[in-house]
């Protein structure tokens, strides 16, 4: 359960890290920013999107019309189910400065990077950019055993 408390720890965080992720977004978001977002945070081992807060230090709350009522905020769930085959929770925050809608995506399967639009994608500082082959490689040898380590049948 995301709460007021854990957004202030955020805030105070020195730096933007691979399972956190700021937008202003004080009108509205871009759906395949966002999707897009989702799938590097979940390739990464999960983390959050955190609409209605500044990018840049010192962080503050500035709230955010995004996704603006349940309706919206459901439809946006249902839409990341059906583009991206997963699940990622929505949670609204009555911050006193305004309202902080937090995006809590999981972590990709064991072996299995996640792609969008055909790009498997990761955090590269503050951009987006498609894996490299040796992260690719890393990935997809997580759940490959070796056959010399297995027991004699």
């Amino acid at each position: 359960m995301i709460t007021l408390e854990n957004l202030e720890k955020w805030l105070i965080a020195p730096a933007e890290t691979e399972c956190l992720e700021f937008k202003e977004a004080k009108t509205q978001f871009d759906t395949t920013k966002l999707l897009r977002y989702c799938v590097a945070l979940a390739n990464e081992g999960g983390g959050y999107v955190v609409l209605g807060v500044t990018d840049k230090p010192p962080r503050r709350v500035v709230g955010s019309q995004a996704f603006p009522s349940l309706t919206a905020l459901n439809d946006i769930k249902a839409r990341i189910v059906e583009k991206l085959r997963f699940r990622v929770d929505a949670t609204e925050l009555q911050h006193p400065d305004g309202r902080v809608l937090v995006f809590e995506v999981p972590t990709r399967p064991v072996g299995q990077p996640l792609a969008f639009d055909g790009a498997y994608l990761m955090r590269a500082g503050e951009d987006l950019v498609p894996m490299t082959p040796d992260v690719l490689k890393r990935i997809f040898a997580e759940d490959q055993q070796d056959w010399f380590c297995q027991g004699a049948h």
